[in-house]
């Protein structure tokens, strides 16, 4: 497959991007560091997937339980069906991917878990490009929700969106994000929502500046809320309680994810796919928070809404 200059400029930015993020968690956390698991497929691995990525780990830190930040560059022979299901006239395409994904479980369960990803495709047919497209965004998942972390959030999300069509564009892809993370199942988003876009193909200097955005942007969102959180007093009660929904975490990614479909599908790399489950989790039959306790306020958080 062809890698034109564009590609390889989106790829070099995305493995600063996540040098920085590391750097920056670290420095956050005080107490652990991230270790690297750099991986590449081998020529005979039966996989229809070649290329590879790193992944990187920090667990047992301070703050974080365990933060998983990975990059990775992979190309297959056709797509899988999550990614031709809306877009038959690609299947059959070779592809590359590259992108930067991350999940991080703090240890303290005020401090909220929090995913972002950032990514750019390009499909190709007889030695030609036939589809290319940007996707990302970052959300939220407070245990114990406060209005003034998810104010900031969105704020900083909106500000971003500024440059690229303003209100709209935020009102458009908070929506595509409330929408996308929510477990039908359950008749509840997963968080507090943020940004989601995929499929992003409109003139590719506009749309790699708003991916820069996206995430550049996520470190100003994320980390003043942790140092805001990450020394409130918590007890068992509140240990078990992040530790249970922490398994609705669990259940969207496997029920409905699409970047978990895809790698998985597309013969992917299990052990770096999985990266984003929690350390530790638990299921209870029947679960029902006390009327009027501070666990059972976040089922109000979970409805969309115009937070600003």
């Amino acid at each position: 497959m062809n890698t034109p200059h564009d590609f390889t400029r989106v790829r070099h930015w995305l493995t600063d991007l996540q040098d920085r993020i590391c750097t920056a968690i670290a420095a956050a956390d005080g107490q652990a560091r991230f270790h690297e698991d750099a991986w590449q497929r081998a020529p005979d691995d039966p996989s229809p997937l070649r290329g590879g990525g790193r992944t990187r780990i920090l667990r047992d830190g301070a703050v974080f339980e365990q933060a998983g930040i990975g990059f990775s560059d992979v190309s297959g022979e056709q797509l899988p069906p999550s990614a031709t299901a809306n877009r038959p006239e690609l299947a059959g395409a070779a592809w590359r991917a590259i992108g930067v994904s991350l999940v991080f479980h703090p240890r303290n369960p005020y401090v909220p878990t929090t995913h972002a990803n950032v990514r750019h495709l390009q499909a190709e047919k007889d030695g030609e490009t036939v589809a290319w497209w940007f996707g990302g965004g970052f959300d939220l998942t407070p245990f114990y929700p406060f209005d003034d972390d998810v104010h900031h959030w969105h704020r900083v999300a909106r500000d971003l969106c500024e440059p690229y069509g303003g209100q709209a564009r935020y009102d458009a892809h908070k929506r595509w994000c409330d929408e996308y993370f929510y477990l039908k199942h359950r008749a509840e988003t997963r968080g507090v929502g943020g940004l989601f876009f995929d499929d992003l193909h409109t003139q590719f200097e506009d749309d790699f500046g708003y991916l820069r955005a996206v995430g550049d942007g996520f470190l100003d969102a994320y980390l003043p809320i942790v140092e805001r959180r990450r020394d409130t007093p918590f007890g068992e009660r509140e240990r078990e309680f992040q530790l249970y929904r922490r398994g609705r975490y669990v259940e969207f990614n496997l029920v409905y994810d699409r970047g978990t479909h895809f790698g998985l599908q597309s013969g992917g790399r299990a052990e770096s796919i999985l990266m984003s489950m929690p350390p530790r989790v638990r299921w209870e039959y029947g679960y029902t928070p006390e009327a009027g306790s501070d666990e059972a306020r976040l089922i109000d958080y979970l409805t969309p809404r115009d937070w600003l």
